[in-house]
């Protein structure tokens, strides 16, 4: 039996949120993108095994790591700060190396990476998950961003000044989507589900402007020149 192809796309963007993990489905028909309704699932597992399959994912988490401690910025994050300039650059965080990710405590990582600050602690657990759950075959088609290098990228790569926590940013950030993402606008400001927060909504939307890129193979690397870990997957940041 023959299955036949659908005429559409599957893509998703996803960013950590308080509940876990917020996504934002859509379907890519052409170039015409229909975002569908927002949802917090409360493992990355269940996301990773979803049907029907998303065949692209912007995801706003590192993927590919350091074994061991080796500074706060991996290659990628640097050259995203430099992209994004500031102060939008403070929005670019940190990576733990794989070994302070396994480590048995918080305070145990935090003693192998001392530049690790209150917020990058708080940050472990999806870190931590994302390490676990998140393989080599994942990343042909989960690809990992950042919600301020996709918004610089739409922005026609000029760093946005405001931050997405105030009204100006917000609203800054919407004409963008509105802009890029015709219709995405009308999903995204919806009442957020329930764990995740207005903000995390711009952030998802981000993430699919990265995954309708990565469904049509149009997206770039950073840093160009790949780099890879020794579980075989780029430590890179794509817009």
């Amino acid at each position: 039996m023959v299955v036949k192809k659908l005429p559409y796309k599957n893509l998703a963007g996803v960013t950590p949120c308080p509940g876990g993990w917020l996504v934002l489905p859509a379907r890519l028909a052409g170039i015409t993108i229909s975002a569908e309704e927002a949802f917090v699932v409360p493992v990355l597992a269940e996301l990773l095994d979803y049907r029907p399959k998303f065949e692209a994912a912007g995801i706003n988490i590192p993927i590919g790591l350091n074994d061991t401690p080796n500074g706060r910025f991996r290659p990628a994050e640097l050259e995203a700060r430099e992209f994004v300039g500031w102060p939008r650059s403070v929005g670019i965080n940190g990576v733990p190396s794989r070994a302070a990710m396994r480590a048995g405590s918080t305070a145990e990582a935090a003693e192998m990476e001392p530049w690790m600050t209150r917020h990058d602690r708080r940050r472990l657990r999806w870190l931590q998950e994302a390490e676990r759950e998140i393989q080599p075959f994942h990343a042909r088609s989960w690809f990992s961003s950042n919600p301020d290098v996709s918004f610089t990228h739409m922005n026609n790569e000029e760093p946005l000044k405001t931050s997405p926590y105030h009204e100006d940013g917000r609203l800054e950030r919407l004409e963008l989507i509105r802009t890029q993402l015709p219709g995405v606008d009308d999903v995204i400001t919806r009442v957020p589900p329930a764990g995740a927060a207005a903000v995390h909504m711009l952030q998802v939307a981000a993430m699919l402007w990265t995954a309708r890129r990565g469904s049509g193979r149009a997206i770039s690397r950073m840093p160009l020149d790949s780099v890879w870990d020794t579980e075989g997957m780029r430590m890179e940041i794509v817009r």
